[in-house]
């Protein structure tokens, strides 16, 4: 409450890294979600058992993973590209995060998509829309379930710990978000803290999650 200088600190990084996560993850697994959903093709039920099991992927093993790909001696840490980010940076928790909400978001967009009636599609194809247009009108209907969709990815990463303690290290000023700044004071011993972050965590969590579901409310008014 006294909006302590350290704490906005934490609170603003968590939010930058769990922000931009999810905003990969939707442009990311919404159209993967939309192809998985409405389109036949060939390895398409592999790419399905790919996508449910990342969405019991541990955080963890995604942390692990994405070390190994961007450490000295891995594919990717030797390569000096712009785009390619440095363990211990919030990039790399960034790209962490966004591994662990794409299969949250892709499987939660292919089952409201494919809930939907497949004949809208033909009506709406033979009033003449397009391809896209005949997409776009699925995904207005299964509107509803794609907020659920982003509303399972944010859940999945506001509140995971192991990959962004991993890949990032929870230094002080640089990589420490809500819940490694948990771990680390409950540690400590300085459970007074740890609450108070905590509750500070729950009300970001609730927050966001409101303003989801007053959305996906919204979707289905008239």
């Amino acid at each position: 409450m006294s909006l302590d200088a350290a704490l906005l600190e934490i609170v603003l990084l968590s939010l930058r890294v769990s922000g931009f996560a999810l905003l990969l993850s939707v442009l990311l697994g919404i159209p993967a979600g939309l192809l998985l959903g409405l389109r036949r093709f060939p390895g398409r039920r592999l790419a399905v058992a790919a996508v449910y099991t990342g969405m019991a992927f541990p955080p963890v093993v995604i942390g692990l993973f994405v070390y190994l790909l961007l450490s000295r001696n891995g594919p990717l840490g030797g390569l000096a590209l712009p785009f390619i980010p440095s363990l211990f940076t919030p990039q790399a928790m960034i790209l962490a995060q966004t591994i662990l909400a794409f299969p949250l978001v892709a499987g939660f967009t292919m089952a409201a998509v494919g809930g939907v009636d497949p004949a809208l599609r033909v009506q709406v194809r033979a009033l003449g829309a397009s391809h896209w247009q005949a997409t776009w009108a699925v995904l207005e209907e299964a509107r509803g379930g794609v907020v659920a969709a982003v509303a399972a990815g944010f859940g999945g990463i506001i509140s995971e710990v192991g990959a962004v303690m991993i890949v990032g290290g929870n230094i002080e000023h640089r990589t420490r978000v809500l819940t490694t700044a948990i771990v680390l004071e409950t540690g400590k011993g300085n459970f007074d803290l740890a609450i108070a972050l905590s509750l500070v965590l729950l009300g970001l969590a609730f927050s966001a999650n409101f303003l989801i579901v007053y959305l996906q409310g919204r979707s289905f008014d008239p």
